[in-house]
């Protein structure tokens, strides 16, 4: 029989779309790893884990179901479980919602491993990141959440279909805060090596009718198909995998800013410590007004449950 890999990921809500799609990317990614399914459906965690370890034979990686004690002691854990956003509804709707579902995994997963890194990704995910913290017991920088990781690779998607360039080599970034007060970045927003608004194509182009679309995307797979999954759980396994390889790589995600004062989806590095580097984004004077605007309320938010 093959040997079990060392390094652990669990993903909690794996029972969910969500969840699942995390945990089906992580072995689809050939990352040597073991998943943990995590639910408090037993019955749909074992079946989640049953059919992605089917996937597994042809990879490094193994998935089976475990218990939240177990998920406890893992690398890094990957939090899905929660609500589930409604058509039309604001993500700030669910936080008295998912406050209770977050501290009470937390609670279960105690005693959590010190080295551990928790990823959240259920909504509001820049005020569910700061309630994990707080409830976990873990230091700042090992709490960190998907943030506006799904939305800023739409938003490359979008503009390399205007460029023709590869979206991977678009530097472009949804900011502030993953729900109705993100914003773009144009000014800081850069492809090979030049401002991205200099691009010949992207002359009198609409940017605010792209930043809608970007920022709705999410509402209309919603009113299709009732929830998204696969691009977030693609983005989650990616930033997971960034985390136990220590790649240092950037990320547009959920992390404490000291300069700011509270969690926001913000760009930094992150690496097998959890998050390495916070970087100071130049933005012009209508950019940091929308970002005053996201950090006020996500600041608001997180006063009640500090």
């Amino acid at each position: 029989m093959a040997s079990v890999p060392g390094q652990r990921v669990a993903v909690i809500g794996g029972g969910g779309n969500v969840g699942a799609s995390t945990a089906f990317a992580l072995i689809a990614k050939g990352i040597p790893v073991e998943v943990l399914i995590v639910d408090v459906s037993e019955k749909a965690a074992l079946g989640q884990a049953l059919d992605i370890s089917d996937a597994s034979f042809m990879m490094p990686g193994t998935c089976r179901q475990a218990t939240f004690k177990e998920a406890g002691q893992a690398d890094v854990i990957v939090v899905t479980a929660g609500a589930r956003q409604m058509p039309d509804e604001p993500r700030s709707n669910l936080i008295d919602r998912n406050y209770a579902i977050i501290k009470s995994i937390m609670d279960s997963l105690q005693p959590i491993k010190s080295t551990a890194k928790i990823l959240m990704v259920s909504n509001p995910v820049d005020v569910l990141t700061h309630i994990a913290q707080t409830t976990s017991g873990l230091p700042r920088e090992q709490v960190l959440g998907s943030g506006t990781y799904l939305d800023s690779g739409r938003l490359c998607n979008a503009l390399s279909d205007i460029t023709g360039v590869s979206p991977t080599s678009i530097h472009a970034y949804m900011l502030g805060e993953h729900g109705d007060n993100q914003f773009t970045g144009w000014s800081a927003a850069r492809i090979g090596g030049r401002p991205l608004l200099d691009h010949p194509k992207l002359q009198g182009v609409d940017l605010e009718s792209i930043n809608k679309k970007i920022a709705h995307k999410a509402y209309d797979i919603i009113d299709a198909k009732g929830s998204t999954y696969f691009g977030i759980g693609m983005c989650a396994a990616t930033i997971a995998e960034a985390l136990l390889n220590n790649t240092s790589q950037v990320f547009p995600l959920v992390h404490y800013v000291e300069s700011f004062g509270c969690y926001m989806s913000w760009p930094g590095a992150i690496g097998s410590d959890g998050v390495e580097q916070s970087f100071d984004v130049k933005l012009d004077a209508s950019e940091n007004e929308k970002l005053y605007v996201a950090i006020k309320a996500i600041k608001e938010a997180c006063a009640k449950y500090t």
